[in-house]
C-alpha cells in the first residue's frame, strides 16, 4: 500500500513558498504521492442560490492553488513523488485545454501525474466558468475517453455532444498513458469508474462507508469483466474530529491495507496547526508511525 499526503491548502496556501517546502519534505520523508484539491472560485454563503450550496462547501476566503499549474511548478523541484489531483472538476473545464496542461505536467514530471477527476458539487463554479451544471455527469462520460484519444498525439476527428475537434493533434503528447481516477460517493460515480477509470479516490475519512464503497466498485468492475487487482483504490483520510487524528489514522492503516487499499492519503489539516514547521513535524511523525505499523 502506497502512502501519500494531502497538502493542507486551508492552512498553508496563502504562503507561496509553503507548497514547495511541503512537497520537498514529503518526498524526502518517503511519501509516495502528494494530493491537491481543486476549486477555481469559492462561493459566498448565506445568500439564496438555486441549486443551494452544500452546507460544508468551501467559502470565498478558502485558498486554493490550481493543481495543474502547481504540479508544473513542483515537477521542477521534486524527482520521485507522484502528483495527484484529488479531484480535478473536469466537466467545468475545456477538455482539450486540460489535455494540453496534463500532458505538459506528465512530460515535465517524467510521468508522475495521476489525474483524479469528478463532477464536483458547486454549481457556482460551473456558472463562473460558463459550463452547464445539469449535464456534468454526461459530459464527464464523454471527456474521459476523449482525453485518452488526445494524448495519443495522433490527429483526431471528433464530434461529440459537448466537444469537437477537426483533424488536429496534441503535440507533444505525453510519453505514456496518464492514469485517470474517478472520485465521488454516488452509485453513478462507482459505475462510471468501473467503465472508464484506472482507479478511484474515496473521500470518506475513516468511516466504514469507504470500505463498503470499495467493495461496491469491485463488484461493478467484475461486472465489466475487469480485474479489481488491476484497479487502484486511493483512500483520502480526512479527520472526523480534530485532536486525536494522528493516532486514529495510524490505527486505521492496517485495516485499509487488508481491505485492498492500494493507496492512502493522510493529512495534517484540521489539526489546529498554524505554521509550516508544525505541519512538517506532523507529517514526519505520521510517516514514522505509519511505517512502524505497516512493517
Amino acid at each position: 500500500m502506497r502512502l501519500g499526503v494531502t497538502f493542507p491548502q486551508n492552512e498553508l496556501a496563502s504562503d507561496p513558498d509553503a507548497l514547495r517546502r511541503f512537497a520537498m519534505a514529503a518526498e524526502q520523508l518517503g511519501y509516495d504521492h502528494l494530493l491537491l484539491y481543486d476549486h477555481v472560485v469559492g462561493a459566498v454563503h448565506g445568500v439564496d442560490r438555486q441549486p443551494p450550496l452544500p452546507e460544508r462547501s468551501y467559502h470565498e476566503k478558502d485558498p486554493f492553488h490550481d493543481p495543474l499549474v502547481a504540479f508544473g511548478y513542483l515537477a521542477a523541484v521534486t524527482r520521485r513523488i507522484e502528483l495527484v489531483t484529488g479531484i480535478l472538476i473536469l466537466p467545468q473545464r475545456q477538455t482539450v485545454l486540460v489535455a494540453r496542461q496534463a500532458a505538459d505536467v506528465a512530460l515535465f514530471s517524467e510521468g508522475r501525474l495521476r489525474l483524479g477527476v469528478g463532477i464536483g458539487y458547486n454549481a457556482v463554479e460551473y456558472h463562473a466558468l460558463g459550463q452547464e451544471w445539469a449535464t456534468r455527469g454526461r459530459r464527464l462520460d464523454e471527456q474521459i475517453p476523449y482525453l485518452r484519444r488526445l494524448w495519443s498525439g495522433e490527429p483526431q476527428q471528433f464530434s461529440g455532444r459537448f466537444d469537437q475537434i477537426d483533424r488536429a493533434a496534441l503535440c507533444p503528447p505525453p510519453n505514456g498513458p496518464i492514469p485517470i481516477w474517478l472520485g465521488g460517493s454516488s452509485e453513478a460515480a462507482f459505475r462510471r469508474a468501473a467503465r472508464l477509470a484506472d482507479g478511484f479516490i474515496f473521500g470518506y475519512g475513516l468511516r466504514e462507508d469507504a470500505t463498503l464503497a470499495w467493495q461496491r466498485v469491485q463488484e461493478l468492475l467484475r461486472a465489466q469483466r475487469r480485474a479489481p487487482e488491476d484497479f487502484r483504490a486511493l483512500f483520502n483520510l480526512l479527520p472526523n474530529e480534530p485532536g486525536s487524528w494522528l493516532g486514529q489514522t495510524v490505527a486505521a492503516l492496517p485495516r485499509l491495507r487488508d481491505a485492498g487499499a492500494t493507496d492512502v492519503a493522510v493529512t495534517s489539516a484540521r489539526n489546529g496547526l498554524t505554521t509550516l514547521d508544525q505541519h512538517l513535524d506532523f507529517i514526519a511523525e505520521m510517516k514514522q508511525r505509519a511505517d512502524a505499523v505497516l512493517g
